[in-house]
């Protein structure tokens, strides 16, 4: 039986990391692992095999004499083309009904996040259009935007749940995720976020005991049973939704049940859930636009992955979160594209653009968090997020013989991607 797959004639490849390293961070961050063309004749090799994961990486000199007696079921001539690893988007939130269109006019006239959410806009208005939607309308849209990110070249996506907040809905949710996770294309990280904002009619403390009572423990039975798979649990730790004490009430909780901690912290008040997040034991917090040093050190210190998301601070004029600042304190960076209807974006490399221009991020950070970093936050470097042997083979062509045209041909992502690879096979 034939391999897979053989890449060959590389001008680049990108490795990322070469030695197993499960995250980058500091100085580190800054320095790829990178396989350049040799001479004029000989460039760059992946090769990957029958079961979709690469077994030799190298000049096609080297890579020859390890595959000389294989035969291939595709083979892609790469001369004046660079790989990188598939993108890996640690934050998004695809499964919704409706859109939002009116509320981007309200936020440039300046209307706050929170005022709209008070206003009975935002969340809650995706919300009722989320529940009164099918399962099948759901699946629909989420396929679609699926599709969207992998043109785009995301081959790793985490998924929240959270505009249902009542079980049924939020269960809906999870059968639409579940579904996508086993049928379609793109591997999915599943969030289950019923904590993303209060239920009508409920105060904060109920809407906490209702999660921590009901929905996780039912989680707990679907996936003991085998007939969901759900991998973290999140809550929006904010001044207005979520408390400190409610937060962590409700992620210890989904811990003990064997789900990582990933949640929203903060984001538009300082209330110090990184610091509460990092010392729980949390994989992953988003946004972070208002961490304070301590936050900062405490995730440092327990190798808590910090999810920048660029996109939700330039639509929503927040300050920009201190990714420098992280950086340089050893914090590991990610980035997301925090895809939702307040945030309309399916784009990585737009995500990495914006993260280098106006977060400080060099280019090499952005593609470090976009890639090995992103998987660290989902608990999936050991298989994700490099193109090193044995790990699968998510892979972009680019048709550019240096990576960092993806970036800095902003917004022209489609012209500047020949091939989607997921798992050994070209999928765009």
């Amino acid at each position: 039986m034939a391999h897979k797959l053989l890449i060959h004639g590389a001008d680049q490849v990108v490795m990322i990391a070469k030695n197993g390293e499960r995250s980058l961070s500091g100085d580190f961050m800054r320095k790829l692992a990178v396989i350049n063309r040799k001479t004029e004749e000989i460039g760059v090799s992946i090769a990957v095999d029958r079961n979709g994961k690469i077994f030799a990486v190298g000049t096609d000199d080297v890579v020859r004499d390890e595959i000389k007696d294989f035969q291939f079921q595709r083979r892609i001539f790469a001369s004046g083309m660079s790989v990188i690893p598939g993108l890996i988007d640690a934050h998004t939130h695809p499964v919704w009904a409706g859109d939002r269109v009116d509320e981007f006019s309200l936020k440039l006239a300046g209307a706050s996040y929170m005022q709209v959410h008070q206003g009975g806009g935002g969340i809650h208005f995706t919300v009722d259009k989320t529940t009164k939607a099918s399962t099948d309308e759901l699946y629909t849209g989420l396929v679609n935007r699926l599709n969207r990110m992998l043109r785009c070249g995301t081959t790793l996506v985490e998924c929240k749940t959270g505009y249902g907040l009542l079980w049924e809905t939020e269960l809906k949710m999870l059968e639409v995720i579940n579904k996508a996770k086993t049928k379609e294309i793109i591997d999915i990280s599943t969030t289950y976020c019923a904590a993303h904002a209060i239920p009508q009619g409920k105060s904060a403390e109920e809407a906490t005991d209702d999660i921590v009572n009901n929905h996780i423990p039912r989680i707990d039975e679907l996936m003991k049973s085998g007939r969901m798979s759900v991998d973290n649990i999140d809550v929006f730790c904010e001044k207005g939704v979520f408390n400190i004490q409610q937060s962590e009430k409700i992620l210890r909780a989904g811990k003990k049940i064997g789900l990582n901690i990933n949640f929203h912290g903060d984001e538009l008040f300082p209330l110090n859930s990184a610091k509460m997040g990092a010392e729980i034991g949390a994989t992953a917090i988003s946004h972070l636009e208002e961490i304070s040093d301590n936050g900062i050190l405490e995730m440092a210190r327990n190798n808590c992955v910090a999810v920048i998301l660029p996109t939700t601070a330039y639509i929503l004029r927040l300050k920009a979160p201190p990714v420098r600042k992280m950086i340089d304190n050893d914090v590991v960076v990610a980035l997301g594209t925090d895809f939702n209807p307040n945030a309309f974006c399916l784009s990585m490399p737009l995500v990495m653009h914006l993260a280098c221009v106006n977060l400080h991020m060099s280019l090499e950070e952005a593609l470090v968090a976009s890639t090995l970093n992103a998987a660290a936050s989902l608990k999936k470097s050991h298989t994700h997020g490099s193109i090193e042997i044995g790990k699968y083979a998510d892979l972009i062509v680019l048709d550019a013989p240096r990576w960092e045209h993806l970036v800095y041909q902003m917004g022209e992502q489609d012209r500047v991607i020949k091939h989607v690879i997921k798992s050994g096979d070209v999928v765009f």
